[in-house]
């Protein structure tokens, strides 16, 4: 079967990056991403349409499942925050093959995001320039469509990814701590997990919340609500080793159960950027922020790898293939996420990635994903 598989996952590349690929570049990237978005949302709506995606683009194995935090992960993938910003595909995303999806990030108030254009492709650096500014129709919209879909409940784990809204009154900490706790009260009996991010590089104000009296502050707040699901803290892959520490610090006295590593880098000065033009605003994503995001990986794992108190670490930025989710894997990620890599890719890229950690785990020796965390 798996052979059958990997035969279904070749030719659909191979038609993705000859065929489709070259159309979509020549066209704006947040137009095509729009389309996208559009063209999900409709094959959600039907049982047959989400049945032939699935024909096309799932995969599933046992040694994939994991229990993690009392949610159960079918596999290891998820989709990123980022790209599913209003939740509209998350009637179609189990049949595409994810493991799990994050949506948003989710601010208080709808918000339009910062002017266009906003999104640019990298294409020899396999990276994206982004610089959307937290756009999304707002706590109160998406909550309420939320709220419909989970009477049915989800087929995946939902992660609800908030942030403070991209405004002029937010900068003020007292206001963007209310702005936070609006989202975060709208959606305390939906989803599955919270994702916090503090690490924006596109709002205004900066990321005053990477700041731990800040912090502290913010987490006081959150939790003056009984906590119901688990929560994470999404990092910047720009912070020194102080700035991470003092957010560690904070996270074991709130406990927070985990991290994700990491957001979009805004520092230029990286290696991996072989582009010659890379537009001055924005965030990067993909193959720059690789090294990155499994650095701060390997410096969690390692600093709190063998406490009691240890840490959840999901791995984002730069995962392409089974390989680069592995790396993650086994310097200290339980679960990895994907969105740059399905656009330079193609979306056979979760069940390849999938089924090319089932050959690793075996080559390995390992029974089930999670025996290979950390192991490095």
């Amino acid at each position: 079967m798996d052979i059958l598989i990997k035969a279904r996952n070749y030719i659909l590349e191979k038609k993705y990056k000859w065929i489709l690929k070259p159309i979509f570049f020549q066209i704006d990237a947040e137009k095509i991403h729009d389309y996208m978005i559009i063209f999900g949302q409709f094959l959600g709506k039907y049982s047959i349409t989400k049945k032939i995606t699935g024909f096309f683009f799932n995969y599933s194995n046992p040694s994939l499942n994991q229990n993690i935090l009392g949610i159960n992960f079918k596999n290891p993938v998820g989709l990123s925050a980022g790209f599913d910003k209003n939740a509209n595909l998350i009637d179609i995303l189990p049949s595409v093959g994810f493991g799990f999806t994050e949506i948003g990030s989710i601010t208080g108030e709808a918000c339009e995001g910062n002017p266009k254009p906003r999104l640019w492709r990298l294409r020899e650096s396999k990276s994206l320039a982004v610089y959307y500014g937290l756009k999304n129709d707002g706590c109160e919209i998406i909550s309420k469509k939320l709220k419909k879909l989970n009477d049915k409940k989800f087929d995946i784990p939902v992660g609800i990814n908030i942030a403070k809204t991209n405004s002029r009154e937010t900068v003020d900490t007292k206001k963007a701590i209310e702005d936070y706790f609006k989202a975060y009260k709208a959606f305390t009996d939906i989803g599955d997990y919270f994702t916090i991010n503090i690490s924006c590089p596109n709002a205004f104000g900066g990321q005053p919340f990477t700041d731990s009296i800040k912090l502290d502050a913010l987490l006081q707040k959150i939790f003056s609500l009984p906590k119901n699901k688990p929560i994470f803290l999404k990092l910047s892959p720009d912070l020194n080793q102080k700035e991470i520490d003092e957010i560690i610090d904070v996270a074991v006295k709130w406990k927070i159960d985990g991290f994700i590593c990491t957001n979009l880098t805004r520092n230029r000065n990286n290696i991996n950027i072989i582009d010659k033009m890379v537009p001055e605003f924005g965030g990067l994503s993909g193959k720059v922020v690789e090294d990155l995001s499994l650095e701060l990986i390997k410096y969690i794992y390692k600093k709190t790898g063998s406490k009691a108190s240890r840490f959840v670490l999901i791995g984002s930025g730069g995962v392409f293939t089974a390989e680069d989710a592995y790396r993650k894997i086994k310097a200290g990620a339980s679960l990895v996420q994907i969105m740059t890599g399905m656009i330079f890719e193609g979306p056979q890229a979760i069940s390849s990635i999938n089924l090319g950690l089932v050959e690793l785990l075996q080559k390995d020796g390992y029974k089930n994903i999670s025996e290979a965390i950390g192991k490095e």
